[in-house]
């Protein structure tokens, strides 16, 4: 998706990884397992500073849950990297057998609603102080999130080829961050 929109794209596995990047997407996913392999890869220390520090993050489903300060359903143990101020439920929408796709306005994407998969998503049960509602579902579900540097949904807007999202991102979050990283 983001090659398909004229990004640079590099796999962040290791923490040398993270130098030089201007934006970062968490994807979906297994987060209790994403959890354990940025311990494992020793990632979760030094992502975290980055995320401290403005990096800009999208995160979706898992992704959304990486993020999130606080998890309802977590695993015994599980962490997350946190800086969003929200409170996440896993699999709010059930399990894979449950998965469906919907369509969903986002505040800052013009034209139609994205299509997008709901995958054993998260819902946002709780948020806090600098983040914003940008998706909900009719029946008033929180879908779609964001702070200054971090958007977190609920869903994969990928699954449909919809590429605006990513877009957005690219271009409120990630663009603004490089443009101040090459004036200093």
């Amino acid at each position: 998706m983001l090659w398909s929109l004229g990004a640079e794209t590099v796999q962040v596995r290791l923490p040398a990884d993270l130098l030089g990047i201007d934006g970062l997407v968490l994807p979906g996913g297994e987060s209790s397992v994403m959890d354990k392999l940025l311990r494992l890869f020793d990632l979760d220390g030094p992502l975290k500073q980055a995320l401290r520090d403005g990096l800009p993050v999208l995160g979706t489903c898992a992704g959304l849950i990486l993020l999130a300060d606080d998890i309802e359903g977590a695993i015994t143990g599980q962490r997350t990297l946190g800086g969003l101020d929200v409170t996440v439920r896993r699999n709010a929408f059930g399990s894979q057998v449950d998965s469906h796709e919907a369509f969903v306005n986002v505040t800052g994407i013009e034209g139609p609603p994205l299509e997008v998969a709901f995958i054993r998503a998260p819902a946002v049960t709780r948020v806090g102080a600098g983040v914003e509602v940008i998706a909900t579902l009719p029946d008033g579900a929180i879908v779609g999130v964001a702070s200054a540097t971090m958007v977190g949904v609920s869903f994969h807007p990928e699954v449909s080829g919809d590429d605006r999202l990513h877009r957005m991102f690219l271009d409120t979050m990630v663009a603004p961050a490089r443009e101040r990283r090459h004036a200093r």
